[in-house]
Formats: C-alpha cells, sequence, structure tokens
C-alpha cells in the first residue's frame, strides 16, 4: 500500500486557495483513476483504489493544514505503510507557477504541514512540490497563500493537476524521475508550464 497525501485547509472557503493545490491534485488523481467514494477516516477524507496495479490510499487531512501530521500518522499506521510510501502533494513557493518537483526528505522551508508531518512521521517521505510562485515579500506569503488563484491562473493550474493525475503510475511505480519528466513534457505540449503568475522566490 501507498499512501498519497495532499495538503490543504477543509472547507468551501478554502478550496480556491494557493494553499490548497495539494488537495486538487489529490482530487484529479481520485478522478482520473477511478477510486473508491471519499470517506472521513484519519481525520480526513480518504479513498483506496489501484494505480498501474499498486494499491494506493488517497488522503486529504481535513485537521487544517498546520495539523496535517495527524492524519498521515493515523492512516501510515493503520496501514503500516513505511516513510518510503508516502508521497505528499504540496503547494510549493520556492518554485515559479506551474513548476513541478519531486524530492525526498530534505528541508520544509516554514511549510507548516510539512512541518507536521516530518515531527511525526519522519522526514524521508518524498514530496511533489507543486509551484505556486513568491509574492515577492515574506509579509505578503500568509495572505498570498490563503488567496483563491485569479481566473486567469486557473487553467494553468488545473492543467497542473491535470498532467500530475495522468503521471501518476510513474510515482506509484517508484519512478519519480520519469513522473517528474512526463509531467514537465504535458505541461511544454500544452504551453503553460512557468506561465503568467507570481514569480519565483
Amino acid at each position: 500500500m501507498l499512501l498519497f497525501a495532499g495538503l490543504g485547509n477543509p472547507g468551501a472557503g478554502y478550496a480556491g486557495n494557493r494553499h490548497n493545490i495539494g488537495f486538487r491534485a489529490v482530487d484529479a488523481i481520485h478522478d482520473r483513476h477511478r477510486f473508491a467514494p471519499w470517506r472521513k477516516r484519519f481525520h480526513g477524507e480518504a479513498a483506496e483504489g489501484e494505480i498501474g496495479g499498486n494499491k494506493v490510499l488517497l488522503l486529504k487531512p481535513q485537521t487544517y493544514m498546520n495539523d496535517s501530521g495527524v492524519s498521515v500518522a493515523a492512516a501510515a499506521r493503520f496501514y503500516k505503510v513505511p516513510l518510503d510510501k508516502i508521497v505528499v502533494f504540496h503547494d510549493e513557493l520556492d518554485l515559479a507557477p506551474a513548476k513541478v518537483r519531486v524530492k525526498v526528505g530534505g528541508g520544509n522551508a516554514g511549510h507548516n504541514g510539512l512541518r507536521s508531518i516530518s515531527a511525526l512521521s519522519g522526514n524521508d517521505y518524498m514530496r511533489v512540490r507543486l509551484g505556486i510562485g513568491h509574492p515577492g515579500d515574506k509579509d505578503l506569503v500568509h495572505p498570498y497563500v490563503l488567496s483563491d488563484f485569479f481566473k486567469e491562473e486557473r487553467p494553468q493550474f488545473e492543467a497542473v493537476t491535470d498532467a500530475v493525475a495522468a503521471a501518476a503510475e510513474f510515482l506509484a511505480a517508484g519512478r519519480p524521475d520519469e513522473f517528474q519528466n512526463r509531467v514537465h513534457l504535458a505541461l511544454q505540449a500544452k504551453g503553460v508550464e512557468s506561465g503568467p503568475g507570481a514569480p519565483a522566490a
């Protein structure tokens, strides 16, 4: 079993926020790969399914971002998912909009959701970093991540989550480099990679 966790804040008021792109990525995976319906479990919403023959649990913590680790740890304990089988999808200020990068471990760059997961489960899980750009001033970061994508940005970020869902089989197969390459090529083909939006930090 693999655990794919998307990070965000629960509730309709947050649904369109930049901070919630992790939720949107796992929603896209859920729809594309025809997972079972979402159920309230593990202090979150969870759905089981298969991607490329690999069993996967999708998870959207409903604890609010700062306590995401409570939900991830509960699901991982229940299914005995080791740290190297956990993949976390999250917004990344330090990447330009529509850039997608994968890494294992490393710093959390001030991301409270990642900090919570690392504190409760360990740090060496895989992160799918979904670039949202940086507002240019650290004092603007909080309102920026909790603001909605601009109307003109939405097609770009929908393309990102679609590309992530289409390439998810490579993540499930333990081929993150191929996943990242497939996402890059899909976005390049659509002419949306690093499109309009806030600059990277």
